[in-house]
């Protein structure tokens, strides 16, 4: 009895155990499988971060070459699009303010901004015509500098003797100097060629603009805002410092002082960089001037160093502050990038380009790390798994 019992006890307890075994077998089944696929999972993303970034390289490629080939048209429609945000605060206070037309406030803007880009090139040009026609005269006194230099130089320690009757002529001739000045007047005639082209595209984004009031949010919005910060910013201190460097120079008497004066505001556009060569273009001038004593001399080196100094260090930061939220050597790279494939205007672009750059790469997962290298956020590159 007590045999037929346990048997049949055993009988009972046999399938519930095997079901308990089964479960256990199903569950640990499932976890196993569970890791594989979380494994051939994180391969997927792997291998997809590593396409993604594959396609981000031929992605940048094709589009610098685009870049180089297409500068013709794209450096127009860039320069028109920098102007449109120049300009369209002008615009918005004649409709809102003055109660004028859309369509007359956009063509009294262009009028203006065509008169005061006339007067300021009837400046240079005339400046430039000034020191072509001295050009003699210039490389006569460039060659006496020299000869004070060199006779004043202890170039006997390193083996160099050098006769007072050695001219810079052997060294510097006059066609290089005419070259140099060609090449800057070619310069900026292949820009003023340009004009017509950036007025028409510069005509039709102001007139084509939409009445309505954008969204306060978007990518978009964001750009613009950026932008307007950056250009109203950027035309505040750099209109301060050429109206400081044009007075400055002006007053201790050196020539073409507002020519200078104005090139510093242009080149101001041109981060870190731009104010160095701003402080350093008076420099030949004003060491080639007989009329000026040696006082004068120094204050026209150091006071637009002050200046440029001041504004670019102190007052610049405090008005921008972190507009563009752009890393220095972000900046500087774009600047070399920008030089190598569209000259001296690339480098006037290259700062808002990086900026309007680095907000549409916030708005992607896979290309927020570069983003965030570009606002020099590097510690956020630890977290990336």
């Amino acid at each position: 009895m007590v045999q037929c019992g346990t048997s049949a006890g055993l009988d009972s307890v046999s399938p519930a155990y095997g079901i308990f075994i089964n479960s256990q077998i199903i569950v640990k089944l499932l976890s196993m499988l569970s890791v594989i696929l979380l494994k051939m999972d994180n391969k997927l993303q792997y291998s997809q971060r590593i396409q993604t970034v594959c396609l981000l390289v031929l992605t940048a490629l094709a589009i610098s070459t685009a870049l180089y080939f297409f500068s013709a048209v794209l450096i127009p429609f860039v320069l028109a699009v920098f102007l449109y945000y120049c300009l369209t605060p002008i615009i918005d206070i004649q409709v809102r303010k003055l109660r004028l037309p859309r369509f007359a406030a956009v063509l009294t803007t262009i009028m203006l901004s065509c008169l005061i880009m006339f007067v300021f090139g009837l400046i240079v040009s005339g400046a430039l015509g000034e020191i072509i026609k001295h050009t003699d005269e210039y490389q006569v006194q460039f060659e006496q500098l020299t000869s004070r230099v060199l006779s004043a130089a202890p170039t006997e320690i390193f083996g160099v003797n050098i006769s007072e009757n050695v001219s810079a002529q052997k060294y510097i001739s006059g066609e290089t100097i005419q070259n140099i000045f060609k090449g800057t007047i070619n310069g900026i005639m292949s820009v003023l060629s340009n004009g017509m082209l950036v007025l028409i595209f510069l005509i039709f984004m102001l007139i084509g603009k939409s009445r309505s009031r954008s969204s306060t949010k978007g990518v978009l919005y964001e750009i613009e805002a950026s932008i307007k910060r950056y250009t109203i910013a950027m035309i505040f201190t750099s209109g301060i410092t050429g109206f400081l460097i044009g007075l400055t120079l002006s007053l201790l008497g050196v020539k073409f002082a507002w020519m200078f004066g104005f090139l510093a505001f242009l080149l101001n556009f041109i981060p870190n960089i731009g104010s160095i060569i701003a402080t350093l273009l008076p420099i030949p001038v004003v060491l080639l001037s007989p009329d000026l004593s040696f006082s004068a001399r120094f204050l026209a080196v150091a006071i637009p160093a002050v200046i440029q100094f001041v504004v670019g260090n102190i007052v610049q930061p405090k008005i921008m502050g972190r507009s563009l939220d752009l890393h220095p050597i972000a900046i500087l790279m774009s600047l070399i990038f920008f030089g190598i494939i569209w000259g001296i205007i690339g480098m006037f672009l290259a700062t808002p380009i990086t900026a309007i750059l680095k907000i549409l790469l916030e708005k992607f997962a896979y290309t927020r790390p570069v983003a965030n290298v570009l606002a020099g956020r590097l510690g956020t590159l630890d977290r990336i798994k």
